[in-house]
Order: structure tokens, then sequence, then C-alpha cells
């Protein structure tokens, strides 16, 4: 296992459109870091420069302390994991495991026993002599990623390789997944446009817009304080409640009759910015009072019973917020009551750069 450091990186084509602006990413030696965003955020481009796949415009990618910018793939040292699994048809699951060690002219022997304890690992070792269109689309990967811990390589690259499966499946790999880096101590790079995806794999993520760094933490990090209005949106099933609001000295007004009190300390996050927009994660919405909760009126607009519980669209003012109630509750649209939004997880962010409000 080795580090990555990302020094600055720079990927343009034509020297006109650039696809990423100046990433900075420090991944420690065994660490599982994600990358993850909207698809075009520049995520599995930034994975292939890694990789030796795509040209650096600039900046320097170093693998435990080596400058790679201009080393061809194949001395990286790394592993790559596609989302196509890229196996070969003709041959058996055993041969597609065996190849890259054969053309890197490995003893027999050793490329035997490598093979053996990657698809022991993967429990495939009872199908070793089956083709791939024998297998489901799970198996399939087991294999990919087999051939990539036979390579005991530095890193571990991986570009969205569960995106092809179905949603029971893409579950039981990530467990496999999460099981496998625990196992092997590897550093892992991880490309997913899934957020779930990221925050139950991760022990850090980097959240990409456009190119750009949004906000690089632990998954606990990123969901309770996100740094910026994108992630505080990208990030959470459901996502966070984004309200635009207008700050008044006794309080947020969320339309013309419903304005929140909220203590001035509070109201004095709001600075110099000149439109606001607030966030409260679901599960800060409540329907019973306490001390620190903050009671706006509201309609009920939808329900949606998810078995465990319910999501609950309210309409409050203007603007309508989702919460997580118990599964019993299930109110009539129409219905109107009050909501108690946990005023320590409230977070104000500024409308017009997206930043978050201190």
């Amino acid at each position: 296992m080795a580090s990555v450091e990302i020094q600055h990186v720079v990927k343009s084509y034509d020297g006109k459109q650039t696809v990423v602006h100046g990433v900075d990413l420090s991944v420690g030696h065994g660490e599982f870091v994600v990358l993850v965003g909207p698809s075009g955020c520049g995520k599995s481009t930034l994975l292939r420069m890694i990789a030796g796949l795509e040209s650096i415009s600039g900046g320097d990618i170093l693998i435990d302390g080596q400058r790679v910018n201009d080393l061809p793939p194949r001395d990286r040292d790394i592993a790559m994991v596609f989302q196509d699994y890229a196996l070969y048809p003709h041959k058996s699951l055993y041969e597609n495991m065996a190849f890259g060690l054969r053309l890197r002219k490995h003893p027999e022997h050793e490329i035997r026993q490598r093979v053996m304890d990657a698809a022991r690992l993967l429990q495939i070792d009872h199908m070793l002599d089956r083709k791939p269109a024998a297998l489901s689309g799970g198996q399939r990967q087991r294999v990919a990623i087999g051939r990539a811990i036979v390579r005991q390589p530095k890193v571990f690259l991986f570009d969205e390789p569960l995106s092809n499966l179905d949603a029971q499946l893409r579950a039981q790999m990530r467990t496999e997944i999460k099981k496998l880096h625990q196992r092997l101590g590897a550093t892992i790079i991880y490309v997913t446009h899934d957020q779930v995806e990221a925050m139950t794999l991760a022990d850090r993520i980097a959240v990409l817009s456009a190119g750009r760094l949004m906000q690089y933490g632990r998954p606990t990090e990123v969901y309770d304080t996100p740094a910026a209005l994108f992630v505080a949106g990208f990030t959470g099933s459901p996502a966070m409640n984004l309200l635009a609001v207008q700050v008044l000295p006794t309080g947020l007004q969320l339309g013309p009759d419903c304005i929140a009190a909220m203590p001035p300390a509070w109201l004095a996050r709001a600075g110099a910015a000149k439109r606001h927009v607030l966030g409260i994660r679901p599960e800060d919405v409540h329907l019973t009072p306490a001390p620190s909760r903050v009671a706006v009126p509201a309609t009920v607009v939808l329900t949606e019973l998810l078995g465990a519980e319910t999501l609950v669209t309210f309409g409050v003012g203007e603007v309508e917020l989702v919460a997580r109630c118990p599964s019993h509750y299930g109110p009539r649209p129409g219905t109107q009551t009050q909501v108690y939004l946990e005023s320590t997880r409230l977070h104000l962010f500024d409308a017009d750069s997206g930043s978050v409000l201190p």
C-alpha cells in the first residue's frame, strides 16, 4: 500500500476547455478515499490521470513520494477496476485473473498461488474454470476485482465498479468491497456518482463539482457540516432541505406570514450576504417541541411510507421541506400543524457564493 498526493492538478483539452481545476488531495497509506459527484464533474478524469490513462495539464501526482506525471501506467504499480469489468470473454476466470501476471513473467507456481488466494478471498474459487458469459454481473465484478488483487499493487483504483448492477446486488457488493478493504488494508481510490455508496465505503470523501473540489473530509464531517451549498444538496438521502429565506432582525422569513424566531447571535451569522439559503436535514425536522427547537406553522403536502419510516413533505410559508417521521405518522394532505426545527442543526449559506456562513 502507498500514499497518493494530488497537488494542484489541472486537466485541459486543447488548452481551452478545463475539466479539472487545480485539485489538491492527500490519500494516506491504507486509506479508502471516494471521489463523488454528478456526471461530468471530473472525478473519472482525475482517476484516469492517477492511473496514467490521461495526461496531466498542470500540477503533480505522487505515489509513495515519487512523481509519476510522466510514468506510463505499467510503471505506476497501480491496479484499476473498471465499470464494464473488461474481462476476456474467451478465457476462463482463472486465465483472466492470471493474464497480467503472465505478461510480467511471474513463475507459474506463484501465479497459481496468487490467483487461488484472491479467488478464495472473493469466494469464486469454485468457478475458476468458467467463462465470463456464464456469470452474473456481481460474479464478473468479483473476477475483475480479483484480477486487480493478484497484482498486489500499491494502489487500487475503482471507476464506478457497481453502476451496472441492480440495487440489491449493488448493496451486497458494497459490503463485500468494504470487507475486502478491511482484510487487505490496501490504499483505494474509488469513483462513484452515488453518494450513499460514498458515505458507506469511505474513510474520507472528496466531493467534486464542475472539476473543482468542494469539500474533503470524513463522511460524518461532510454530512454534518457541509462546506458549501452544493455539498449540502448532494449528500444525504433524501438530501438536505434547502430553503430560500430572508434574514430579519427578529428571525428568518419563510413567507409573507411565516417568520421563524431565532436568537440574535444566530442571526448574526448572516453577515454581509445579500441572499440566504437555510439548510436542515430531514431528521432534524421534528413533530414535537423542545427548548432547542424553533416552531413554524406547516401544512402537510405529501406522505411517503417507506416501511420503517414515513417521509412527510410539509409546506412552510412559500417553501417545502421533507421530514423523517415515524412509520405510523400518516396525516392527510392539507392537514394544518406545526413542525419544529432543531436550531443547533440549522445551516446558513450565502445564496450567491454557495459558501456556508460560520
